[in-house]
């Protein structure tokens, strides 16, 4: 199965796809006991980061030329209250594990296949669709906006960084 998943783009889109909604599903799962959001936020953001395990830093958008500017502009969105302590380092763990499995291995094998276009649609749909057991059907519409706005930033940055910050400071700021 994994030499397959290696040789074929289709599969190995596939396969991540898949293994981003399991995980983001088990996490929204847990959250429904109160005992277990935490550690199904710090654990579902580590288990999302195993995605990129295996992928180049440089296809997964972790490149290190531009940092200051790629910095710059995931501060972009200002200064923000954060969350107490606690629950920012779990926000930080799942924005920042969501991004390297929906921005970094997931967009790289869907770019491999079919291009940056299929890369950004595909990954905001897989986005919506991980979070559609974490919120309010009336607020997925934002949560596709803002996997739209991350999957454009990450293409048009060539960058995944600008959309880590990003998104961590969104999420400590929810």
């Amino acid at each position: 199965m994994i030499s397959a998943a290696r040789s074929s783009p289709l599969l190995r889109a596939g396969v991540i796809g898949l293994y981003v909604l399991a995980v983001e599903w088990t996490r929204a799962l847990l959250a429904h006991d109160s005992r277990f959001i935490a550690a199904g936020l710090l654990l579902g953001g580590v288990a999302l980061g195993l995605a990129a395990l295996g992928w180049p830093a440089t296809r997964l958008g972790l490149g290190r030329s531009r940092f200051a500017v790629r910095v710059i502009g995931g501060l972009a969105l200002g200064a923000v209250p954060l969350l107490p302590g606690g629950l920012a380092v779990v926000a930080i763990a799942v924005s920042i594990g969501e991004e390297l499995a929906f921005r970094g291995a997931l967009y790289a094998a869907l770019d491999e296949l079919g291009g940056a276009p299929l890369a950004v649609a595909g990954t905001t749909v897989l986005w919506t669709l991980a979070h559609a057991l974490s919120h309010p059907p009336e607020f997925l519409g934002a949560v596709a906006a803002a996997g739209l706005l991350l999957g454009l930033w990450r293409w048009a940055c060539k960058d995944l960084v600008a959309p880590i910050i990003g998104h961590v400071i969104a999420d400590l700021a929810l």
